[in-house]
């Protein structure tokens, strides 16, 4: 077994089964093997080598790559953290940096490798820092400290839930970077690996290890995925160099709230031969040009064999993912080149053993299964323990929310805090003597319901324009005035998922969505030049998920209010709230 496997205690196993497979390939989906006998050798020439403890593309491969590429060429990224560059950048002047291509392009494109975004667009000088935070975990301490961090910067400084679980705080200046690093490590954060070519967040169950219908508590494996991406927050140059973002999840309930179909890897729960182990899905992704659901890779690992074959999926993308058209680099053009089983092949060259056994047919994952809601107070599985599910608006908070929220933890529960991909939070291990009393907090009461409007309950908006500059339209408070709106004409029995993103980019997640709003810029009926929005109908998320279909292009903003009217009423059974009060 390598060094990288660890043993875990299999979860005791659920008395059903699954009556379909998730994650073992129909034969519609598993392309015939073109590795070795439709893919020249010459193709299988890995395109980086090791220099210098550093992965970096070979000189035959350099021609045709795309500017990221050549950026990541001219200076290792990992070097501003590693070898500690960030302390020198950090000390110059905005003037200075501007003065040079390389240190432009630091600010610009390689601080990204620590998290640190440039706002250059919109708030010059100025960066959004995003944060690791496997499964969502957080605690009262590192909430506290990064609403210290962010309330200096007065008007500048938010933060926000993201939809990949984890935290992104605003306002930040490059001065105080290298503090600002400092503190997380002090609280056990870290914000390294989170941008551009590298790992994203590995998402898990909101619930994991309180849920009283959990198949496995996920906090295990997502943490050691974190610590292997990041070598323990050292900063791990095996995967520092990939040819675009990746994505992973850990599946631990049968609600899906871990969007399996959207994620690079995914890790469905199944056993074999009475062995607790996960079926693996790989591939799923979102971009401008293209978007595309995660395929079974017909493969099964052991609970304890998850970094192995982690390790094994990135190294295979590393090495010959393409680096020339950004909008061609995403693991699934590789996989579309290979086919499934060449891909697969790969990935099985790099094990440990080279060995990977073929998928389960043994899925835990219930696909009749209703998903549940999280707002409002739950019984945990510990007994005389509840969790209360509470309402972020599109995820926006505050730094006197956050302490709020940090208070509150500490008050009623364990001084934890659980972020959710739908840009929520979980506050669990609160006695249930106890929960009456936390329900009646004015943060609950005036700010973040516990049980929200249900066109609000599944509202998610990326950062939009106010902050993004890649971001074509204004998401977050356009979001919730045009939800307001529509809540005030219909009603809905139901809740109806609407996901906003500002640009193609899809941040926001709109293919998921019952509807979404991706924005561009379109031509009002006086032919004036405004914001508006594509609409997407009919994303759907757990078993039975599928990506939604463009059902309108380029509505102008202020012409969607009367659309989605028209959209809840023929597609989602709402009613006017006109003909509903004549009914009373």
């Amino acid at each position: 077994m390598s060094s990288l496997s660890l043993k875990f205690l299999a979860p005791s196993l659920p008395k059903y089964r699954s009556s379909r497979i998730n994650a073992t390939p129909p034969q519609t989906v598993a392309a015939p093997a073109s590795g070795e006998a439709g893919v020249d050798a010459e193709r299988l020439d890995p395109r980086v080598e090791e220099r210098d403890g550093y992965f970096v593309l070979k000189e035959k491969f350099r021609q045709g790559i795309n500017p990221q590429e050549k950026v990541k060429i001219e200076r290792e990224p990992m070097n501003l953290f590693m070898e500690n560059g960030i302390e020198e950048l950090a000390k110059l002047s905005l003037e200075e940096i501007e003065k040079s291509k390389l240190t432009k392009d630091d600010i610009d494109v390689r601080l990204k490798w620590l998290g640190l975004f440039h706002r250059r667009k919109h708030h010059y000088g100025r960066f959004m820092m995003r944060l690791k935070l496997p499964n969502g975990v957080t605690t009262s301490a590192q909430t506290r400290y990064l609403a210290s961090v962010i309330r200096k910067y007065g008007k500048d400084g938010c933060a926000d839930v993201t939809t990949r679980q984890n935290w992104q705080i605003r306002g930040v200046v490059l001065p105080d970077v290298p503090e600002i690093l400092k503190g997380l490590e002090e609280v056990g954060l870290t914000s390294l690996q989170s941008g551009m070519d590298n790992v994203r967040n590995p998402v898990g169950n909101p619930l994991a290890g309180i849920d009283p219908h959990e198949i496995v508590d996920t906090r295990p494996y997502t943490n050691l995925l974190s610590h292997l991406i990041t070598a323990n927050s050292r900063g791990n140059p095996a995967f520092t160099n990939l040819p675009r973002k990746w994505n992973a999840c850990v599946i631990g309930s049968h609600d899906l709230y871990e969007h399996p179909h959207i994620n690079d890897l995914a890790y469905m729960p199944a056993t074999k031969d009475g062995r607790f182990g996960f079926n693996l899905l790989v591939g799923g992704f979102f971009s401008t040009k293209r978007c595309a659901e995660a395929i079974p890779l017909d493969a099964w690992v052991p609970a304890d064999d998850i970094l192995p074959v982690c390790k094994a999926i990135l190294e295979a993308f590393r090495d010959l993912g393409s680096r020339g058209n950004r909008q061609k680099t995403r693991m699934m053009w590789l996989i579309d080149e290979l086919g499934i089983e060449g891909f697969r092949a790969e990935v099985v060259k790099r094990m440990p053993q080279q060995h990977l056994e073929r998928a389960s047919s043994e899925d835990l994952v219930q696909t009749q299964w209703e998903r549940r809601d999280y707002f409002g107070a739950h019984p945990q599985k510990q007994e005389g323990y509840s969790f209360v599910g509470i309402h972020i608006p599109v995820g926006r908070v505050q730094a006197d929310d956050m302490d709020e929220l940090a208070r509150i933890a500490d008050m009623y529960g364990s001084g934890e805090l659980r972020l959710t991909v739908e840009q929520n939070i979980i506050i669990p291990n609160i006695e249930n003597s106890k929960v009456e009393a936390l329900l009646q907090e004015p943060l609950l009461k005036e700010r973040f319901s516990p049980e929200p409007p249900l066109l609000l309950k599944g509202l998610v908006a990326c950062t939009g324009n106010q902050f993004c500059g890649q971001a074509i339209i204004e998401t977050k408070a356009r979001a919730l005035k045009v939800t307001e709106e529509v809540n005030r004409l219909v009603s809905v029995t139901k809740p109806v998922r609407m996901h906003w993103t500002g640009c193609p980019n899809s941040c926001g997640q709109v293919q998921v969505a019952d509807i979404g709003f991706m924005g561009c810029m379109t031509r009002d009926k006086k032919k004036k030049l405004v914001e508006g929005a594509d609409v997407f109908v009919g994303g759907r998320i757990g078993s039975d998920s599928h990506l939604g279909d463009i059902y309108k292009k380029g509505v102008p903003c202020d012409d969607l209010v009367p659309l989605v009217v028209d959209l809840l009423i023929e597609k989602f059974g709402a009613v006017p709230r006109e003909r509903e009060e004549n009914e009373d």
